[in-house]
């Protein structure tokens, strides 16, 4: 096996074949905890400070970490993950920024609307990245500079762009159903979009915007803010398929920072009217502060 240091496109490459490889193992997990079929139990719902965690969440982590690391034992590889996650970064050029399920109080709602979410960062952005929607028994997988592909069960490998849709009035937008607050709702409301959805996980979402089903997700911090492992997957399967990822003020995210929470604004679409709906939902948001004092 390659290893990064020889030929990184090549090493990627079989890691990410790797890394399918283990995500199915972690579907297979989690599809098991979902329709009560687990050896291992019942779901064992325990309340965190910022969500419920299952015991579906940690047997999918153990899964991961374990095949990972086993498997990827030549390479210095950090691991970030909700589940195992101290307080700091991680102290690598590589990590990987894990969430085993994602959405999970969908999960345990039964919505179908949880995600699986796996990816490879380097100096603090993707280059490889998984995710899985369970439910439909799909698996979105992305490695920078080579696009972004759907792979089904049966192993078949299809390419995903997003939609061509250029005009802010002919967009379908999709945002949390659950983590929003009077602040986002309104500016969604002033937001001349056609068609508006609203689902749980951001893999979900975002896979959406790989069906060409919707154009844009907007995320907006409130008290809590979204963390490095909801949004390092689905950014580079959207950006690997032409769409666009960023803050409100048009900047990349980082990752593996001392804070992993992703404050503030941040606008994920199919990249054709990007900056023209960040500079508006920034606009927006000044006049609803304007209002409110």
């Amino acid at each position: 096996m390659k290893s990064l240091a020889e030929n990184q496109s090549e090493a990627l490459a079989e890691i990410g074949a790797i890394a399918r490889q283990v995500g199915w193992g972690a579907i297979d997990i989690l599809r098991s905890y979902y329709r009560g079929d687990s050896n291992e139990g019942d779901l064992e719902i325990k309340d965190k400070k910022d969500g419920p965690v299952t015991a579906a969440d940690l047997a999918a982590n153990r899964h991961i970490l374990k095949n990972l690391q086993t498997a990827l034992s030549h390479e210095d590889f950090g691991y970030l993950s909700e589940e195992t996650y101290q307080g700091e970064s991680v102290a690598k050029d590589w990590v990987w920024i894990i969430d085993p399920l994602d959405g999970t109080r969908d999960f345990i709602n039964k919505t179908g609307e949880y995600a699986l979410h796996i990816a490879l960062t380097y100096k603090k952005r993707p280059m490889l990245a998984i995710v899985g929607i369970p439910e439909a028994e799909k698996l979105y997988f992305a490695i920078k500079g080579q696009g972004t592909f759907v792979e089904t069960r049966d192993g078949t490998k299809e390419p995903r762009r997003v939609s061509t849709r250029n005009q802010i009035e002919d967009l379908a937008m999709i945002a949390s159903r659950s983590h929003r607050d009077l602040r986002l709702n309104t500016m969604l409301e002033r937001m001349p979009f056609k068609e508006r959805h609203y689902m749980g996980s951001v893999g979900g979402k975002i896979s959406t915007i790989l069906e060409q089903k919707c154009d844009v997700y907007i995320s907006l911090s409130g008290k809590t803010a979204p963390k490095d492992w909801d949004f390092a997957a689905p950014e580079l399967v959207l950006t690997e398929a032409g769409g666009k990822f960023t803050s409100f003020e048009g900047n990349d995210l980082t990752y593996n920072n001392a804070d992993v929470s992703q404050w503030g604004g941040l606008m994920a679409s199919n990249g054709h009217c990007h900056q023209e709906l960040y500079t508006l939902a920034t606009n927006l948001l000044a006049e609803i502060d304007r209002e409110s004092t």
